[in-house]
């Protein structure tokens, strides 16, 4: 586990468990050791916050690329916090550019690493959960790791969208951990990896009781419908 990220969890972890208090179920389904994918629904930067301090072992998040990239006092430093970390770099602009996270991922779950992903890609606009992206099932089946399905409740009322930081008194917060879903030796063709990601997105419903919307979330400075 990185230095830094071990520090973090003494320090910001503890607050955040002696400040809110969350709820965790289903821990157990996450494996002691060995890789594997948490994916989740996205409802507010907190999420990142507190998944860090319900699970004992280091997380390796995405994070856009940009933040990678600061020339500046301050980029230099959210560069060196996030590499201390252990963050993934992300690009959002795709194709191969894109699949640069996946190369950096593969090696790490297969080196018994846990690799947060959130398939709608971007934190939902109005607390449903939309379609999710393929990307978590192919990245299970190329590394061989199942998916432990994650379901986060109250994030969005504790820390809204905009907020800098999480408000204490604001809601309370659920963790929930599903059953790992193994599709080791699943095909990676199109339509298995929609279906795969299907039965994934129900398992995260069926965690949070969202509505689910069968479509992509929009950016946020477009109407939900």
């Amino acid at each position: 586990m990185p230095l830094l990220y071990t520090i973090g969890q003494y320090t910001v972890g503890t607050l955040l468990r002696l400040g809110w208090r969350p709820t965790v179920e289903g821990l157990e389904h996450v494996p002691e050791r060995g890789g594997a994918i948490l994916a989740g629904n996205h409802l507010s930067v907190a999420d990142e916050l507190f998944l860090g301090a319900t699970v004992p072992r280091h997380l390796a998040f995405w994070a856009k690329s940009e933040y990678f990239k600061g020339t500046h006092l301050r980029g230099r430093l959210t560069r060196s916090v996030l590499t201390g970390l252990g963050a993934i770099p992300v690009e959002r602009a795709g194709g191969r550019a894109a699949l640069s996270a996946f190369d950096a991922a593969i090696p790490a779950l297969r080196g018994g690493d846990l690799v947060v992903v959130y398939p709608e890609g971007t934190r939902s606009p109005d607390g449903r959960l939309y379609r999710g992206r393929t990307g978590a099932a192919r990245l299970a089946v190329l590394a061989g790791v199942p998916i432990v399905p994650v379901g986060m409740i109250g994030t969005e009322k504790v820390q809204p969208i905009g907020a800098r930081m999480p408000k204490l008194g604001a809601g309370r917060i659920t963790v929930r951990f599903g059953k790992p879903l193994d599709f080791t030796g699943r095909p990676d063709d199109r339509t298995s990896l929609r279906t795969m990601t299907d039965e994934l997105m129900a398992e995260i419903q069926r965690l949070t009781g969202q509505e689910y919307v069968p479509r992509y979330a929009p950016p946020r400075d477009q109407p939900t419908g």
